[in-house]
């Protein structure tokens, strides 16, 4: 047996069942439904950095940069509060999408479940000093706390509702009313478990809850914005779509949490005037490792749409606009690249190369670092440099890697394309060497 068919068995065997199980998991995906539930207010949120910070130098003498400069600086507080009321407090619509979507899965009213979720967050995060409500915990800092309240709200009241530990109501009762009475229970279940928890951690380690979960994840936070983490979550992506999984949505499942916590840092350094901390967010991983989709195929798209096989040129012409906009399922089922031994090695190395380059040119300051969230849809150089606050130095990253990509893919593709061509030469001599059967 080759050392490629034993590979194939080892995923067929090993890790399809355990991705499938992951990505199938009630859990998993609530969070995920969580991050999407989010994801528009957030966008928006981060779009705004661009009219607060404008990509100028504040020492600029040109006319318009000047006048953009100085009305940035005299609106900043009012500008500021859009972006405080979406990016600040992304955990809001992260517990109640999480919520939701755990209600559906449990058969509750997804309204009801998502709004318990938010307050088990509130909570535990929201702590009442001196007239006032803490913000702190409300954005990045927050997103771990919102996860975990989330889910145990969640799971708490499907638990009651399973055991009939809830109040009914008549039938004539109209059914908002019931669904109101419904949830008294667990209500008071939540605010009697996870308030008293909350002051009992605080009393013996002087940290309420999400102070604590963040303390605790500390070291996990600072190993996932390390190169080893990107080429390892990159590695798991390509290796489970190369089976025909989904990778992408899996990798970003378990990411997004620490990509939203290092954005906001991101982002109130920014707004501080500090030094950026973190390099691997979702804009790196989009724009940077995913050009034109996972395994970056777009250059491959251009390079099909050159060659002499018929079959890859057409798929080239179906596939090359999609793939612009990072959809590149045609590439990817059409080529095909899935299951496809003579693109194992590329369709796998590309974007862990892409990572190491990138990193590295990030980390030298060569290249702006992410302080924006922008849709996965968005055309890799724009969105490189729209991700940065319009810098141009992610373009040109952006760009280095499309034409490391095509170097790396095209010595792959020519050598499948001999192969297809030798086919439909031995085809076409079969062909023309049949009898003709006369009717």
């Amino acid at each position: 047996m080759s050392m490629y068919q034993k590979m194939v068995n080892v995923i067929e065997q090993k890790v399809t069942p355990m991705a499938g199980a992951m990505g199938s998991q009630r859990h998993v995906i609530a969070i995920r439904d969580g991050f999407i539930s989010a994801l528009p207010f957030m966008i928006i949120g981060s779009f705004l950095l661009v009219f607060i910070f404008p990509p100028f130098s504040p020492d600029s003498s040109w006319g318009f940069a000047r006048s953009w400069l100085n009305f940035s600086l005299t609106w900043r507080e009012q500008l500021m509060l859009p972006f405080n009321l979406s990016m600040g407090v992304m955990t809001f619509f992260i517990s109640v999408g999480i919520g939701a979507s755990l209600g559906k899965h449990y058969k509750l009213d997804p309204i009801m479940t998502g709004l318990l979720a938010f307050m088990a967050f509130l909570l535990v995060a929201a702590p009442y000093k001196d007239g006032q409500i803490s913000t702190q915990y409300f954005s990045g800092q927050g997103i771990f706390t919102a996860l975990i309240t989330a889910i145990y709200a969640s799971e708490m009241y499907a638990f009651l509702k399973r055991h009939n530990i809830t109040i009914r109501l008549p039938k004539e009762v109209p059914t908002g009313v019931a669904r109101s009475f419904e949830i008294l229970i667990p209500v008071v279940v939540i605010v009697a478990t996870l308030h008293p928890l909350n002051l009992f951690i605080e009393s013996t380690t002087g940290m309420i809850i999400p102070e604590a979960i963040m303390h605790l994840l500390a070291p996990l936070v600072s190993a996932s914005d390390s190169l080893p983490a990107i080429l390892i979550s990159v590695f798991i992506c390509q290796i489970l779509w190369f089976a025909g999984i989904h990778g992408a949505l899996i990798v970003t499942g378990i990411m997004n949490p620490f990509w939203m916590a290092n954005l906001s840092a991101n982002q109130t350094a920014l707004a501080a005037g500090n030094v950026l901390p973190h390099i691997y967010l979702q804009g790196f991983w989009d724009h940077y490792l995913l050009i034109g989709g996972v395994g970056s195929t777009l250059p491959l798209a251009f390079l099909l749409l050159r060659s002499r096989a018929i079959h890859l040129r057409t798929i080239g012409k179906m596939g090359v606009v999609p793939s612009f906009f990072n959809i590149n399922e045609p590439i990817l089922f059409g080529t095909p690249i899935i299951m496809n031994p003579m693109f194992f090695l590329p369709f796998t190395l590309v974007p862990m190369i892409n990572a190491t380059l990138a990193y590295i040119a990030t980390k030298l300051g060569w290249v702006a670092q992410v302080v924006s969230l922008t849709p996965w849809t968005t055309p890799a150089p724009i969105g490189a440099s729209w991700a940065a606050n319009w810098a141009v130095s992610p373009v040109i990253m952006c760009l280095i890697c499309m034409v490391m990509s095509a170097v790396m893919y095209y010595p792959f593709l020519k050598a499948y394309e001999r192969t297809l061509l030798k086919q439909d030469e031995e085809r076409n001599a079969q062909e023309s060497n049949s009898p003709i059967t006369a009717n």
